[in-house]
């Protein structure tokens, strides 16, 4: 996800807060049925940079009448409360023009979300004393290792600095030719044909300054795959997916035949279906398949132990180190404050703290995870479209003003 990208859905999100509202209590169906009704009516149109209507200046405008707007052919939500699932839903189709609807079990790209999963990994496995997030992470690499330069004299590379995207690694995405064989995992890490992107070459004095990174992550694959001596599709299993019962969850792609026929496809700005562009060896920055439930499934999880109850995956203590603020970073990127935890983007305090993690991948996908822990709220919201993420700034202000999240200034 690029930086452009990333400062658009905090300022979205941001804004939220100027015009919540809660509407009811309770958990029984009517009442539910009553909130997915309110949600998928009372959406309002973003404008970037400018707060959202409120009060009788805001025109309601319907989720289906949005999605023809941005041109989205699917939708999938989740929505939590009370530190659990209390509704999902699909809408619009898998393909444009195509006759398969969305439904909650449809998958669709974790893109960029798919580093809270990876960081969850890594914290188990510190958790465990496997991993340590300070030491020099050359020390676990085997197959590969940072090369040692200049900026890497006074500090090394640690896991935190890479979870947090503080360890001076480069920006870039991952191009390749696909006239061939495909780029291997280490290919991917030193930009070597027939990769074509930069190498995993610290450019930056690690700590000195954020820099959105994915192959940072690419950097914590190599590792835990040299560490537990397996792919990261089987340790995301081991330790993630099986335990919470994420069966609709894989970093294998393509994805299996069955699967395939309930494979929401990417769609550019003007609506046109596309080839998914997943990297078939750089995995940990953005190759989830995923469904809103099962994200929901893991982010249930977090606020659960967060909340003291006893988890499947890490400590009370663990997930609260997860969420903590490690770096502030400077407002002027986005215009307001937000840090970065380890693994989540975080926001607010007290009872309005919030984490989350945007997603998007070319050419045309986009995922959204946002709960908050003091409420034992939030939501999983993917769709399949290249504007998606400002139809998902729209759907979040609506669950806001349903559900009557705080105002996160």
């Amino acid at each position: 996800m690029k930086k452009k990208t990333i400062a658009t859905v905090f300022a979205a999100i941001f804004l939220i807060g100027t015009y919540a509202r809660a509407q009811a209590s309770g958990t029984d169906e009517a009442l539910i049925a009553q909130r997915i009704k309110g949600v998928e009516n009372s959406l309002i149109e973003f404008t970037p940079g400018a707060p959202p209507a409120s009060g009788r200046a805001a025109k309601l405008l319907t989720l289906a009448e949005r999605m023809a707007f941005y041109k989205v052919p699917g939708v999938s939500i989740a929505v939590i409360n009370r530190n659990h699932i209390e509704w999902t839903k699909g809408y619009g189709v898998l393909k444009a023009g195509g006759a398969v609807a969305v439904t909650p079990g449809s998958f669709f790209e974790a893109a960029s979300t798919t580093k809270t999963v990876v960081a969850a990994i890594v914290l188990g496995l510190t958790q465990e004393g496997k991993l340590d997030l300070d030491a020099d992470v050359n020390t676990y690499l085997k197959s590969w290792r940072i090369a040692e330069n200049d900026f890497t004299k006074a500090q090394k590379v640690t896991l935190r600095l890479l979870l947090t995207h503080r360890a001076g690694m480069p920006k870039t995405n991952f191009p390749y030719d696909d006239g061939g064989a495909p780029p291997t995992l280490r290919q991917v890490l030193k930009g070597e044909a027939p990769a074509g992107n930069k190498a995993a070459v610290v450019e930056l004095p690690p700590g000195s300054q954020w820099q959105y990174s994915n192959i940072g992550y690419v950097v914590i694959q190599q590792l835990l795959e040299d560490v537990l001596g397996k792919p990261l599709e089987q340790i995301a299993w081991e330790r993630v997916f099986q335990p919470l019962g994420m069966a609709s969850s894989t970093f294998v792609y393509p994805l299996a035949l069955e699967q395939q026929k309930n494979e929401a496809l990417p769609h550019d700005e003007q609506g046109a279906t596309g080839t998914p562009a997943m990297h078939p060896a750089a995995l940990a920055q953005g190759g989830l398949m995923t469904t809103p439930s099962d994200l929901a499934r893991f982010t249930c999880e977090l606020l659960r132990v967060y909340n003291g109850q006893t988890g499947r995956l890490l400590a009370t203590a663990t997930v609260r180190q997860m969420l903590h603020k490690e770096a502030d970073l400077d407002p002027r990127l986005f215009g307001f404050p937000v840090a970065e935890g380890l693994g989540v983007f975080v926001m607010g305090s007290g009872r309005g703290i919030s984490f989350s993690h945007p997603g998007q991948n070319f050419p045309g996908s986009t995922s959204w995870l946002l709960a908050y822990p003091e409420l034992g709220q939030g939501a999983v919201i993917m769709n399949n479209g290249a504007r998606g993420d400002l139809l998902t700034f729209e759907i979040i202000a609506a669950l806001a003003a349903v559900y009557g999240w705080p105002d996160m200034k």
